[in-house]
């Protein structure tokens, strides 16, 4: 019977200890991943994040000899990274689901399963099933864990994987459930909070003062009074007429429950900063919509989006793709779906792609943008001083 040694430090240890309970921080919560995505703040930003990763499409692309770039789209790994990467999933799904992993574990599995020598689909592996490990010599093996049957050892190319930006070791990626394991149980601790003060707190609007004593019979009259003249909307603007020495007194909230509210928009704040979300695009902020929207998308794509594009794309390259192909051959995230802005600003942009002065679009490539037809004479760069429509004049 084969044994496995871990050592204390291993996060796999630590996993099998506590099963699936989740990682304890300072408020006491264990954190795991569904616990973690019942958090409203965290829920949207893996949503935003994995959902604007799934959406965009990623291209397989190819370099000619004479330098020009166009898409791979004969390649069989083209169609798996653009339409259908395995039997089960869409693009959309396995992009979605792989981010969302990275995320969480700060790792993303996959099996590579070729057809004589080319890939032809890839199948996410269960999370926390997989281990990179590497050899005394530097050669990279993956261990991997079925859910039953021993474990297996799978060469480096047989595995798609990618990690999130930070690391500890240089070959697996830092979990946000571990980093933000404290912050999320804070989270959770306030809301439990709130939901008890909501189910056993005071929720009166104000109170009612006298000197004198009033009996049972006497303060039930004074509620029902209350009730039937004083509630509703449509009493929203009346005055209290108030008799036998009563005094109203207005009770607002205690600095206690203000505190329980400052609390709850502190965690939000930390989890957008864990997950480099800006704060209005997780639904808290109402002060920078407007106009300044379009910044704020600027702002996700360059300083939260953009590294994992790099990821994936490297990804790709270093793992489906032979090294005679790594040569003329590249992933490319297209992001002009999250970049394009209004249609007044596309129209700016095309202008001035299109000449008359430096023009860098071909009317066509403007065209393919928005998923016209290309047209005769469309694929020649406009001439300085003139326009796209002067040079297909002349053609």
């Amino acid at each position: 019977m084969a044994y496995q040694a871990y050592d204390f430090a291993d996060p796999t240890l630590h996993e099998m200890m506590r099963g699936d309970g989740g990682r304890t921080g300072v408020a006491g919560i264990a954190v795991n991943e569904r616990a973690a995505l019942r958090n409203s703040t965290f829920f949207r930003a893996m949503s935003l994040i994995s959902g604007s990763i799934g959406m965009l499409p990623l291209h397989l692309m190819r370099r000619a000899a004479d330098g020009k770039i166009e898409k791979a789209r004969d390649h069989p790994l083209f169609r798996v990274l653009h339409r259908k990467p395995n039997d089960f999933q869409s693009a959309t799904q396995f992009k979605s689901y792989m981010q969302l992993c990275a995320l969480l574990d700060g790792n993303a599995f996959a099996l590579i399963v070729r057809s004589r020598g080319a890939v032809r689909q890839i199948v996410p592996l269960p999370r926390r099933s997989v281990k990179p490990q590497l050899s005394a010599t530097f050669e990279l093996s993956f261990r991997y864990q079925p859910k039953s049957g021993g474990a297996v050892t799978l060469a480096k190319e047989d595995v798609f994987h990618f990690r999130g930006p930070i690391s500890l070791d240089g070959l697996t990626g830092v979990s946000l459930l571990d980093v933000a394991a404290d912050t999320l149980g804070l989270s959770h601790r306030a809301l439990q909070a709130a939901g008890r003060l909501l189910d056993k707190g005071t929720m009166a609007r104000g109170a009612l003062e006298t000197d004198q004593t009033l009996g049972a019979e006497a303060i039930d009259n004074l509620r029902d009074s209350l009730r039937e003249n004083f509630s509703g909307a449509d009493a929203e603007e009346d005055w209290l007429i108030l008799e036998e020495g009563l005094k109203a007194k207005v009770l607002s909230g205690t600095a206690k429950d203000n505190e329980l509210v400052a609390l709850r928009q502190q965690e939000a704040e930390e989890i957008s900063r864990f997950t480099g979300t800006p704060r209005p695009l997780l639904m808290f902020d109402e002060t920078s919509w407007g106009s300044g929207i379009e910044q704020l998308g600027l702002f996700f794509v360059t300083y939260c989006l953009l590294q994992w594009f790099v990821i994936w794309e490297e990804a790709v390259w270093f793992c489906l793709l032979t090294p005679a192909e790594q040569d003329t051959m590249y992933a490319k995230y297209n992001d002009g779906a999250l970049l394009r802005g209004s249609l007044k600003d596309q129209a700016e942009f095309f202008k001035a792609a299109l000449g008359p002065n430096a023009a860098f679009l071909t009317p066509n490539e403007a065209r393919d943008s928005f998923d016209r037809n290309p047209i005769a004479g469309g694929d020649e760069l406009p001439r300085n001083g003139t326009t796209a429509a002067a040079t297909l004049a002349d053609a």
